[in-house]
């Protein structure tokens, strides 16, 4: 009988890994990247400008380990020259703009559907001198307006979620605000070249509340709302300027988030949302909490879908802990 040789899979060249370079083989940041590039003062203009990593590494970076795909007969150019290149041809020498840019990378067709390989592990806890609204804003907040949606919705919307306006906060997407402090003046780190200090590599990957369906159904091309919708790994459709606007402040809901080191994206404890007054969970239906509504209509028909807060989790069984957070009646 003739034996079966497995043949190993052909690396995707067009397709950069972070993992691999620097998980599996180690690499340093500084083997690629230089902090700051060369043209740092050309792409952000005047007081806009500062040392940063604005643009890709330059070929030398990877032609030590990848001089056979530089120069493979592939046409019109090699495969391995679109992780960086827009058209890959030899008379068009566009780059991407490079992520770190921010808003100009974002508004791109590969930034639309961007997800980065690092999670930013920003320890809040060393930044107490500082005001939420330093770093995080309301995105499209509705405000006075009567259009209260990001986008139109359908006539027969009932109670069908449609994304609303200042359901997002925004958050920093480029080293400005990090390096007004962090930079090579002050020396007060971890320094713009420490990269791997706040740039870890994703471990665990967390479902989100995000049905990308629902969001093309949506019609949303906004790409701030794209990347926030995507990391929201609990409550999908909580709005945050309607609580805003209730007076709540950020640590009411965040103190797992500001006390944590590391990770940014944790989940809001559903205790949040009853409170001193039981806004959303109270003891019994009868007073009116939202959790406590839809705990019974789940108990009644497994079909029941929890839409007040949720996108995908409201189709699955609801979780003890969601349970657990309903006060026993009189306390």
């Amino acid at each position: 009988m003739a034996v079966q040789r497995r043949v190993p899979s052909r690396p995707n060249y067009s397709d950069f890994s972070h993992t691999t370079h620097v998980t599996k083989q180690k690499l340093t940041c500084d083997s690629c990247h230089k902090v700051p590039t060369s043209n740092w003062k050309d792409i952000r203009k005047g007081d806009a400008a500062f040392p940063d990593a604005a643009e890709f590494p330059e070929h030398s970076a990877c032609l030590n380990c990848h001089r056979q795909q530089f120069f493979a007969r592939e046409r019109p150019a090699p495969v391995i020259c679109s992780n960086c290149h827009v058209a890959v041809t030899p008379r068009d020498t566009a780059r991407w703009p490079f992520p770190s840019l921010g808003e100009p990378f974002f508004l791109t067709a590969r930034g639309q559907n961007f997800v980065p390989e690092f999670n930013v592990a920003f320890p809040h806890p060393k930044h107490t001198d500082l005001e939420c609204s330093d770093c995080h804003a309301t995105h499209q907040p509705q405000g006075k307006s009567d259009d209260e949606y990001v986008t139109k919705p359908p006539k027969n919307i009932g109670d069908a979620f449609w994304l609303k306006k200042g359901t997002f906060m925004t958050q920093p997407v480029t080293h400005a605000n990090c390096f007004t402090c962090h930079n090579q003046e002050s020396e007060l780190v971890p320094l713009p070249k420490n990269c791997d200090s706040c740039h870890k590599p994703v471990g665990e990957t967390r479902r989100a509340d995000f049905d990308p369906k629902l969001a093309d159904t949506i019609g949303v091309k906004d790409w701030w709302t794209l990347t926030a919708w995507r990391s929201r790994i609990s409550a999908g459709a909580y709005r945050h300027e309607l609580h805003e606007g209730l007076e709540l402040k950020c640590a009411q809901c965040h103190q797992a988030t500001l006390a944590n080191l590391g990770n940014a994206k944790l989940s809001v404890p559903v205790k949040s949302c009853g409170g001193a007054e039981g806004c959303h969970v109270t003891s019994t239906v009868d007073e009116g909490g939202a959790l406590n509504f839809e705990i019974e209509e789940k108990k009644k028909n497994a079909n029941f879908v929890c839409s007040k807060c949720h996108i995908v989790y409201g189709r699955e069984a609801v979780p003890a802990n969601h349970v657990s957070a309903i006060p026993a009646k009189g306390k």
